[in-house]
């Protein structure tokens, strides 16, 4: 059965208004796979993951599983986990090391760039079989290509080079890479997976959303308002008491002090909303004061003064990533179904900086990304109760126009909310939809 057209595509998308079908039509999310995640820039890895010869790390674009590698060059490679004989997947470890790859059906085996090296019993094939045949090998995806140690492929072999797809969003990436002394950082500390029962685009929207937290995080403001001051551990403990009164701030708060910023291509960002000193970089942490001394010796105290007035919560870059550069946090969207979807949450290390300040770095990943945070489970929560509600019977139009009529230009080719709640983000991601959806 053929898909929907263009012009129904392109009907399900009004000014401040998204039809239900874009969350819960399966022939809308077997669209997206094609349209959307095999054609634009997708993130697959940091190169801190695959540091020597050998290295692999299995990932995905959309639902397609993908492996990307560090080749024996040196280069990195990002090829399909699929074995050319019979379809099995090749790489069955998250990562590793390896010389080359054998799949365990038939044995046949491939190089870290994906060639196919050795064929057993290859006397039995026909004389048409040609090893050579890239064909016949673990597909390499069109384009690859990093910024700033991020790497992302594309399946596609034509359209706009990273640093154009990236736009200014390049800015949040230099955020978090020139907060490290030593200009580098790495991956580290392993990973939290968690899924729900909703669309993959649902996690996009709220990473940027500054009108929930009052309402989908009421019960852990509540109890971190009652909690006494005194009887605050250090650590995990102080800073999820901290975060969860942060997002107990009044109305005015978000709407005035924060800001949304969008860009072409789906991208955005929002602007940090804590004012907390144990939650933002301040002269009276200890920790911070050794760490600004070992980054004014690397970069001088002008440019660390810079970079530590840069002030931004969740970077979305759309379709399928968004990271917090001041808290070394990075979550990976991976879409499942047009009702499930997976999330991959990494923390980072900058090179130079205190060892203790990374031990920071795992509280804050506890506290907000880890499965059993109070601000996850929150939001879980919420994109279940969506997920089921967007397959009912009842409004056919979800409505996504709050700030709809005061969002300005920011003179940077993007647009931004005047008021921090509103939806412009959302807007922006679906005209970047729109974009791949309903193109010829």
């Amino acid at each position: 059965m053929a898909g929907p057209g263009e012009s129904e595509i392109a009907g399900l998308i009004r000014p401040g208004r998204v039809h239900r079908r874009v969350y819960a039509d399966p022939a809308i999310f077997d669209l997206e796979m094609e349209r959307i995640f095999a054609r634009a820039w997708i993130y697959v890895g940091h190169e801190s993951q695959v540091k020597a010869p050998g290295d692999y790390l299995r990932t995905r674009i959309g639902r397609r599983p993908m492996v990307m590698t560090r080749h024996q060059d040196g280069s990195i490679q990002v090829i399909h986990n699929q074995c050319a004989h019979r379809g099995a997947m090749v790489v069955a470890k998250d990562s590793g090391n390896a010389r080359q790859f054998e799949c365990c059906y038939h044995g046949w085996t491939y190089a870290t760039d994906g060639r196919l090296i050795h064929v057993p019993r290859r006397h039995g094939y026909p004389a048409h079989f040609d090893p050579d045949d890239p064909g016949t090998a673990m597909v390499a995806a069109a384009r690859v290509a990093s910024y700033r140690g991020f790497v992302f492929a594309s399946l596609a072999a034509d359209g706009p080079s990273l640093a154009d797809f990236l736009g200014p969003m390049t800015t949040s990436f230099d955020d978090m890479v020139d907060r490290a002394p030593d200009g580098e950082i790495e991956v580290a500390g392993g990973v939290f997976k968690h899924a729900y029962d909703g669309n993959w685009k649902l996690y996009l929207e709220n990473l940027c959303d500054a009108a929930h937290p009052v309402f989908v995080h009421r019960s852990s403001i509540d109890a971190a308002r009652a909690q006494d001051d005194a009887a605050h551990s250090t650590g995990a403990g102080e800073i999820a008491v901290r975060q969860m009164r942060q997002n107990g701030a009044p109305h005015d708060f978000w709407r005035e002090q924060v800001g949304i910023w969008t860009y072409p291509g789906g991208h955005a960002f929002l602007g940090d909303y804590h004012d907390d000193d144990k939650l933002v970089a301040a002269s009276g942490d200890p920790l911070f004061a050794e760490y600004l001394v070992a980054l004014q010796a690397r970069k001088g105290a002008a440019e660390a003064k810079r970079i530590m007035e840069v002030t931004r919560w969740n970077s979305n870059v759309y379709p399928n990533l968004s990271f917090m550069s001041q808290f070394r946090q990075l979550r990976v969207v991976h879409p499942v179904a047009v009702d499930r979807t997976e999330v991959y949450t990494y923390a980072f290390r900058l090179k130079g900086a205190p060892a203790r300040m990374f031990e920071d770095t795992i509280a804050f990943a506890n506290v907000t990304n880890g499965t059993g945070s109070p601000v996850l489970t929150d939001d879980l929560e919420t994109y279940g109760r969506i997920g089921a509600g967007v397959t009912s019977a009842g409004a056919e139009w979800i409505e996504i126009g709050r700030g709809y009529q005061t969002d300005r230009p920011d003179g940077k080719g993007g647009v931004a909310g005047i008021d921090s709640t509103s939806e412009v983000y959302i807007r922006n991601m679906y005209d970047a939809w729109l974009g791949y959806m309903a193109a010829p």
